[in-house]
Protein backbone atom coordinates (compact mmCIF):
# COMPACT_ATOMS: atom_id res chain seq x y z
CA UNK A 1 0.00 0.00 0.00
CA UNK A 2 1.20 3.54 -0.72
CA UNK A 3 0.83 6.57 1.82
CA UNK A 4 -1.97 8.68 0.73
CA UNK A 5 -2.06 11.94 2.63
CA UNK A 6 -3.54 14.90 0.94
CA UNK A 7 -4.32 16.43 -2.06
CA UNK A 8 -1.02 17.77 -1.51
CA UNK A 9 0.79 14.84 -1.00
CA UNK A 10 3.74 13.45 -3.76
CA UNK A 11 5.64 10.43 -4.90
CA UNK A 12 9.07 10.74 -4.82
CA UNK A 13 10.88 10.13 -8.45
CA UNK A 14 14.60 8.56 -8.52
CA UNK A 15 15.95 12.32 -8.58
CA UNK A 16 14.54 13.23 -5.43
CA UNK A 17 11.97 15.37 -6.64
CA UNK A 18 8.60 15.05 -5.28
CA UNK A 19 5.88 14.20 -7.95
CA UNK A 20 2.24 15.53 -6.39
CA UNK A 21 0.35 11.94 -7.09
CA UNK A 22 -3.13 14.14 -7.60
CA UNK A 23 -3.05 16.35 -10.99
CA UNK A 24 -5.05 18.43 -13.01
CA UNK A 25 -4.97 17.55 -17.26
CA UNK A 26 -6.00 19.85 -19.75
CA UNK A 27 -6.07 17.66 -23.01
CA UNK A 28 -9.03 19.40 -24.92
CA UNK A 29 -9.53 22.01 -22.55
CA UNK A 30 -9.77 25.43 -24.84
CA UNK A 31 -7.48 28.21 -24.91
CA UNK A 32 -8.55 31.29 -22.96
CA UNK A 33 -10.68 31.69 -20.13
CA UNK A 34 -11.49 27.97 -20.14
CA UNK A 35 -8.07 26.60 -19.12
CA UNK A 36 -6.81 29.32 -17.30
CA UNK A 37 -10.23 29.22 -14.94
CA UNK A 38 -9.55 25.11 -14.46
CA UNK A 39 -6.07 25.82 -13.84
CA UNK A 40 -6.92 28.32 -11.34
CA UNK A 41 -9.42 26.61 -9.55
CA UNK A 42 -7.49 23.69 -8.98
CA UNK A 43 -4.88 25.48 -7.91
CA UNK A 44 -7.63 27.21 -4.85
CA UNK A 45 -8.65 23.99 -4.69
CA UNK A 46 -5.16 22.68 -3.41
CA UNK A 47 -3.98 20.87 -6.40
CA UNK A 48 -0.16 21.28 -7.07
CA UNK A 49 -0.07 19.63 -10.49
CA UNK A 50 -0.79 21.32 -13.82
CA UNK A 51 -0.11 18.48 -16.86
CA UNK A 52 -1.00 20.04 -20.49
CA UNK A 53 1.37 19.31 -24.28
CA UNK A 54 2.06 21.45 -26.78
CA UNK A 55 -0.05 19.28 -29.09
CA UNK A 56 -3.00 20.44 -26.62
CA UNK A 57 -2.69 24.38 -27.87
CA UNK A 58 -3.51 25.67 -24.51
CA UNK A 59 -0.49 26.28 -22.81
CA UNK A 60 -1.18 29.88 -23.03
CA UNK A 61 -3.88 29.78 -21.19
CA UNK A 62 -2.16 27.38 -18.08
CA UNK A 63 0.85 29.98 -17.77
CA UNK A 64 -2.16 32.82 -17.59
CA UNK A 65 -4.33 30.63 -14.90
CA UNK A 66 -0.92 30.01 -13.32
CA UNK A 67 0.40 33.44 -13.08
CA UNK A 68 -3.13 34.26 -12.09
CA UNK A 69 -3.40 32.41 -9.08
CA UNK A 70 -2.66 33.09 -5.72
CA UNK A 71 0.29 30.33 -5.46
CA UNK A 72 3.72 31.08 -6.29
CA UNK A 73 5.22 29.20 -9.74
CA UNK A 74 7.59 27.43 -7.79
CA UNK A 75 4.87 25.71 -6.13
CA UNK A 76 3.05 24.14 -9.20
CA UNK A 77 4.42 21.11 -10.55
CA UNK A 78 4.18 21.83 -13.86
CA UNK A 79 4.19 19.45 -17.18
CA UNK A 80 4.87 19.91 -20.85
CA UNK A 81 5.03 17.32 -23.90
CA UNK A 82 7.03 17.42 -26.96
CA UNK A 83 4.80 16.70 -29.92
CA UNK A 84 5.37 13.90 -32.81
CA UNK A 85 6.04 16.34 -35.50
CA UNK A 86 8.90 18.40 -33.06
CA UNK A 87 10.50 15.06 -32.33
CA UNK A 88 14.36 14.58 -32.90
CA UNK A 89 17.23 16.71 -31.10
CA UNK A 90 17.38 20.07 -32.56
CA UNK A 91 13.79 20.10 -32.89
CA UNK A 92 12.88 19.10 -29.52
CA UNK A 93 15.17 21.72 -28.11
CA UNK A 94 13.42 24.40 -30.06
CA UNK A 95 9.64 22.75 -28.81
CA UNK A 96 10.56 23.29 -25.66
CA UNK A 97 11.76 26.61 -25.61
CA UNK A 98 8.51 27.57 -27.73
CA UNK A 99 6.42 25.44 -24.51
CA UNK A 100 8.65 28.04 -22.19
CA UNK A 101 7.57 30.89 -23.69
CA UNK A 102 3.97 30.00 -23.97
CA UNK A 103 3.68 28.95 -20.45
CA UNK A 104 5.82 32.15 -19.71
CA UNK A 105 7.85 29.93 -17.39
CA UNK A 106 11.74 29.66 -17.34
CA UNK A 107 11.32 25.97 -16.68
CA UNK A 108 9.49 22.93 -16.24
CA UNK A 109 8.89 20.29 -13.11
CA UNK A 110 8.80 17.63 -15.62
CA UNK A 111 9.09 16.99 -19.77
CA UNK A 112 8.12 14.32 -21.53
CA UNK A 113 8.45 12.18 -24.80
CA UNK A 114 4.76 12.54 -25.77
CA UNK A 115 4.86 9.23 -28.05
CA UNK A 116 7.39 6.73 -29.09
CA UNK A 117 8.08 8.06 -32.88
CA UNK A 118 10.27 5.43 -34.33
CA UNK A 119 13.40 6.23 -35.67
CA UNK A 120 13.36 9.42 -33.54
CA UNK A 121 12.46 8.36 -29.50
CA UNK A 122 16.19 8.35 -28.92
CA UNK A 123 17.09 11.34 -30.45
CA UNK A 124 14.88 13.45 -28.77
CA UNK A 125 15.52 11.66 -25.77
CA UNK A 126 19.21 12.96 -25.96
CA UNK A 127 17.50 16.75 -26.26
CA UNK A 128 15.79 15.49 -22.92
CA UNK A 129 19.28 14.87 -21.20
CA UNK A 130 20.99 18.09 -22.37
CA UNK A 131 18.06 20.04 -20.87
CA UNK A 132 17.73 18.03 -17.48
CA UNK A 133 21.89 18.56 -17.46
CA UNK A 134 21.22 21.88 -17.54
CA UNK A 135 18.82 22.58 -15.33
CA UNK A 136 15.67 24.18 -17.29
CA UNK A 137 13.76 20.54 -16.28
CA UNK A 138 13.58 19.01 -12.96
CA UNK A 139 12.53 15.61 -14.11
CA UNK A 140 12.10 14.24 -17.37
CA UNK A 141 10.56 11.00 -18.90
CA UNK A 142 8.10 9.45 -21.36
CA UNK A 143 4.31 9.40 -22.14
CA UNK A 144 2.73 5.71 -24.32
CA UNK A 145 6.25 3.64 -24.47
CA UNK A 146 5.27 0.12 -23.41
CA UNK A 147 8.07 -2.28 -21.86
CA UNK A 148 9.57 -3.07 -25.48
CA UNK A 149 9.94 1.08 -26.29
CA UNK A 150 11.61 1.37 -22.51
CA UNK A 151 14.02 -2.07 -23.01
CA UNK A 152 14.94 -0.10 -26.65
CA UNK A 153 15.46 3.43 -24.95
CA UNK A 154 17.39 2.76 -21.56
CA UNK A 155 20.32 0.76 -23.03
CA UNK A 156 21.27 3.62 -24.98
CA UNK A 157 20.78 6.54 -22.63
CA UNK A 158 22.15 8.04 -19.80
CA UNK A 159 19.05 8.65 -17.65
CA UNK A 160 16.49 6.42 -16.93
CA UNK A 161 12.96 7.87 -17.77
CA UNK A 162 11.95 8.51 -14.66
CA UNK A 163 8.09 8.93 -15.13
CA UNK A 164 6.17 6.62 -17.98
CA UNK A 165 2.41 8.41 -18.43
CA UNK A 166 0.15 5.77 -19.79
CA UNK A 167 -3.59 5.32 -20.09
CA UNK A 168 -4.45 3.45 -17.29
CA UNK A 169 -7.98 2.26 -15.84
CA UNK A 170 -9.92 -0.52 -14.58
CA UNK A 171 -9.94 -2.05 -18.05
CA UNK A 172 -6.48 -1.29 -18.83
CA UNK A 173 -3.73 -2.08 -16.20
CA UNK A 174 -1.35 -3.28 -17.80
CA UNK A 175 0.42 -5.04 -14.89
CA UNK A 176 3.86 -6.59 -16.67
CA UNK A 177 4.79 -2.58 -18.11
CA UNK A 178 4.06 -1.65 -14.23
CA UNK A 179 6.11 -4.23 -13.17
CA UNK A 180 8.91 -3.50 -15.31
CA UNK A 181 8.25 0.55 -14.79
CA UNK A 182 9.06 -0.43 -10.87
CA UNK A 183 11.44 -2.73 -11.06
CA UNK A 184 13.53 0.66 -13.00
CA UNK A 185 12.36 2.96 -10.94
CA UNK A 186 10.19 5.03 -13.39
CA UNK A 187 7.01 6.56 -11.78
CA UNK A 188 3.63 5.41 -13.73
CA UNK A 189 1.26 8.26 -14.63
CA UNK A 190 -2.16 7.97 -15.23
CA UNK A 191 -3.75 9.84 -18.45
CA UNK A 192 -7.85 8.89 -19.24
CA UNK A 193 -8.34 7.62 -15.45
CA UNK A 194 -12.03 7.19 -16.26
CA UNK A 195 -12.16 6.41 -19.14
CA UNK A 196 -13.42 8.99 -21.46
CA UNK A 197 -16.28 9.28 -19.78
CA UNK A 198 -17.36 5.77 -20.20
CA UNK A 199 -16.10 4.58 -16.04
CA UNK A 200 -19.71 5.99 -15.35
CA UNK A 201 -21.52 3.13 -16.95
CA UNK A 202 -19.55 0.25 -15.11
CA UNK A 203 -21.71 -1.20 -12.48
CA UNK A 204 -19.13 -3.08 -10.12
CA UNK A 205 -17.76 0.39 -9.99
CA UNK A 206 -21.45 1.95 -9.29
CA UNK A 207 -21.79 -0.38 -6.46
CA UNK A 208 -18.69 0.67 -5.17
CA UNK A 209 -20.00 4.31 -4.78
CA UNK A 210 -22.81 3.57 -2.77
CA UNK A 211 -21.27 1.15 -0.47
CA UNK A 212 -18.28 4.04 0.14
CA UNK A 213 -20.38 7.13 -0.16
CA UNK A 214 -18.47 8.44 -2.61
CA UNK A 215 -18.89 8.84 -6.67
CA UNK A 216 -17.86 6.44 -9.37
CA UNK A 217 -15.04 8.88 -10.44
CA UNK A 218 -13.60 9.14 -6.89
CA UNK A 219 -13.47 5.54 -6.22
CA UNK A 220 -11.38 5.17 -9.59
CA UNK A 221 -9.01 8.08 -8.63
CA UNK A 222 -8.46 6.85 -5.53
CA UNK A 223 -7.60 3.43 -7.04
CA UNK A 224 -4.89 4.69 -8.49
CA UNK A 225 -3.11 6.12 -6.02
CA UNK A 226 -3.51 2.99 -4.05
CA UNK A 227 -1.83 1.54 -6.58
CA UNK A 228 0.92 4.23 -6.67
CA UNK A 229 -0.07 5.77 -9.51
CA UNK A 230 -0.38 9.15 -10.41
CA UNK A 231 -3.40 10.09 -11.76
CA UNK A 232 -4.52 13.83 -14.16
CA UNK A 233 -8.29 13.81 -14.24
CA UNK A 234 -9.28 16.28 -16.92
CA UNK A 235 -12.22 18.65 -15.69
CA UNK A 236 -12.92 22.10 -16.81
CA UNK A 237 -15.68 22.57 -14.18
CA UNK A 238 -15.37 24.15 -10.93
CA UNK A 239 -17.55 21.36 -9.14
CA UNK A 240 -15.83 18.47 -10.79
CA UNK A 241 -12.22 19.65 -10.47
CA UNK A 242 -13.43 20.23 -6.25
CA UNK A 243 -14.87 16.39 -6.17
CA UNK A 244 -12.13 15.14 -7.75
CA UNK A 245 -10.09 16.16 -5.24
CA UNK A 246 -12.19 14.64 -2.39
CA UNK A 247 -10.53 11.67 -2.27
CA UNK A 248 -8.48 11.37 1.47
CA UNK A 249 -10.98 10.84 3.87
CA UNK A 250 -11.60 7.18 2.62
CA UNK A 251 -9.46 3.99 1.75
CA UNK A 252 -10.65 1.00 -0.43
CA UNK A 253 -10.21 -2.33 0.96
CA UNK A 254 -7.71 -5.31 -0.37
CA UNK A 255 -10.52 -6.76 -1.64
CA UNK A 256 -11.85 -4.08 -3.53
CA UNK A 257 -8.71 -3.06 -4.72
CA UNK A 258 -8.57 -6.72 -6.54
CA UNK A 259 -12.08 -6.02 -7.78
CA UNK A 260 -11.50 -3.84 -10.04
CA UNK A 261 -8.07 -4.70 -10.95
CA UNK A 262 -9.90 -7.95 -11.80
CA UNK A 263 -12.20 -5.82 -14.72
CA UNK A 264 -8.59 -5.82 -16.74
CA UNK A 265 -9.71 -6.70 -20.25
CA UNK A 266 -6.77 -4.80 -22.00
CA UNK A 267 -9.26 -2.50 -23.57
CA UNK A 268 -7.68 1.12 -25.11
CA UNK A 269 -10.12 4.13 -25.39
CA UNK A 270 -7.17 6.15 -26.78
CA UNK A 271 -4.24 5.07 -29.45
CA UNK A 272 -2.54 2.32 -29.33
CA UNK A 273 1.24 2.97 -28.90
CA UNK A 274 2.61 0.32 -30.93
CA UNK A 275 0.37 1.39 -33.86
CA UNK A 276 -0.60 5.20 -33.95
CA UNK A 277 -0.20 7.23 -37.36
CA UNK A 278 -0.15 10.55 -35.72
Amino acid sequence: MHKISDIKGTFTLRNGVDMPYLGLGVFQSKDGFEVANAVKWALETGYRHIDTASVYNNEKGVGRGIRESEVNRKDVFLVSKVWNSDQGYESTLKAFDASLRRLQTDYLDLYLVHWPVLGKYKETWRALEYLYNEGRVRAIGVSNFLKHHLQDLIPDSNIVPMVNQMEFHPYLVQQELIDFCSENTIQYEAWSPLMQGNIFDLEPIRNLAKQYKKTVAQIVLRWDLQHGVVTIPKSVRRDRIIANADIFDFELSQKDMVLLKGMDRGKRFGADPDNFNF
